[in-house]
C-alpha cells in the first residue's frame, strides 16, 4: 500500500481519478488515440476463456454482487467469490483471496480443451 500511496502525491492525481471514473460511467469521453478500441470493447464480446472473478464487500464504490450481472459476458466455466475486508483493489487489499483465485483458475478447464 505504501507504493500505491506515492501516486496520491501527485499533483494531478484528483483531476486523473475522477476523469477515469467519469469515463468509466459514461459522464466523460475517451481519449481519441483509444476510440477504436473503446468501440471494440463498448460491442462486449464474450469473454472466451474460463475466469474466475472476484467483488470486494467492502467496495465503497461498486457493491458487491452475486456475479449474475456480468455472468452474461463469459461464455467458458466461470467461479465467482465475495471478499470479505476488500474494496475493488483486491489484489493489494486482500494479496491471498487473489493468489487463492489465481490458483483456482489454473484448475478450470473449457469445455472445448482450453487451459
Amino acid at each position: 500500500m505504501d507504493r500505491a500511496a506515492v501516486a496520491f502525491a501527485n499533483p494531478d492525481d484528483v483531476v486523473v481519478v475522477l476523469h477515469s471514473y467519469r469515463h468509466r460511467l459514461g459522464y466523460a469521453p475517451s481519449s481519441p488515440p483509444y476510440d477504436q478500441i473503446e468501440k471494440q470493447l463498448a460491442a462486449q464480446p464474450a469473454i472466451k476463456v474460463p475466469a474466475v472473478t472476484l467483488d470486494g464487500l467492502a467496495d465503497g464504490n461498486f457493491p458487491a454482487t452475486d456475479g449474475s450481472p456480468s455472468a452474461r459476458h463469459f461464455s467458458e466455466p466461470r467461479v465467482h467469490h465475495q471478499v470479505p475486508n476488500a474494496g475493488h483493489n483486491l489484489p493489494q487489499e486482500e494479496p491471498s483471496a487473489f493468489a487463492s483465485a489465481v490458483l483456482e483458475l489454473a484448475h478450470l478447464r473449457s469445455p472445448s480443451g482450453g487451459m
